[in-house]
């Protein structure tokens, strides 16, 4: 994998952001493996496929490309509000490839791959609506709020210019997939859980660390009256599928 852009596939480009895609686009496509099944080549849509960017046909996944000169940060704008809800909740969204990459130095800095599992209405931000007097006025675009998406499902595949090894990148996108549900009020449980566990500094955490949060998840979602049975369920679910396993005594212990 070599993290240098080639400028010279943007010859001919007058526009910024034209020529920022071609690199980024271009770059994935000579370098990139398939996350998934590791094949050494991701193949290019063609005409501007309004779902993806990338895909290998074998293992039949597709990705989406999101690209930014610099640090990728906390939030990456995304196209308009109501489509990518639509998106995360059907079976034709994209796992997403994230990269920062630099203009100064003509290298790519940073890359992650998020499953689109891992997708889910409480990561997508409603931006405020367009302007009257802007061209699209009223329109409603949004953010990917990525630092509210678990660790396990930001995988580094290039992290401050070290490159990940590639056998290591497949096997965490195939554990992630562990935590795949079809139902996406399933999902955003899952998920909340899992993020109150990552935020226990210790492997090894009680339930009663657990339970601490359980304010928090009152607060979003007041229909259910008990939160701590919802808790210990979930917690169930994530031992289940080898994210934490029990250990005795309401004490957990943090594999992943």
């Amino acid at each position: 994998m070599d993290l240098s852009l080639d400028i010279r596939v943007a010859n001919g480009y007058h526009s910024g952001s034209q020529s920022a895609r071609v690199l980024t686009e271009s770059w994935v496509y000579n370098n990139m493996f398939c996350p998934r099944c590791g094949y050494v080549r991701l193949e290019h849509f063609e005409n501007n496929k309004p779902v993806a960017d990338f895909y290998y046909p074998m293992c039949k996944n597709q990705y989406e490309l999101k690209s930014k000169n610099g640090v990728i940060g906390k939030k990456v704008p995304d196209g308009a509000y109501a489509t990518m809800i639509s998106r995360i909740s059907s079976d034709s969204n994209p796992d997403f490839l994230f990269m920062g990459y630099s203009l100064d130095r003509m290298i790519v800095d940073n890359l992650i791959v998020v499953p689109k599992y891992f997708f889910h209405p409480d990561i997508i931000e409603k931006r405020a609506p367009l302007s009257d007097s802007a061209r699209r006025a009223g329109w409603v675009g949004c953010n990917i709020l990525l630092d509210k998406i678990p660790i396990q499902g930001r995988i580094g595949i290039i992290s401050d210019g070290v490159i990940s090894d590639k056998e290591q990148v497949v096997n965490k996108t195939a554990l992630s997939g562990k935590l795949e549900m079809k139902n996406i009020s399933s999902r955003g449980w899952i998920f909340d859980i899992l993020r109150c566990v990552n935020a226990i500094p210790d492997d090894v955490f009680s339930l009663e660390q657990v339970y601490a949060f359980e304010k928090a998840l009152s607060q979003k979602y007041p229909d259910n009256n008990n939160i701590k049975a919802k808790i210990r369920q979930q917690l169930q679910l994530l031992r289940d599928r080898g994210f934490i396993e029990f250990v005795g005594s309401g004490t957990y212990r943090r594999i992943v």
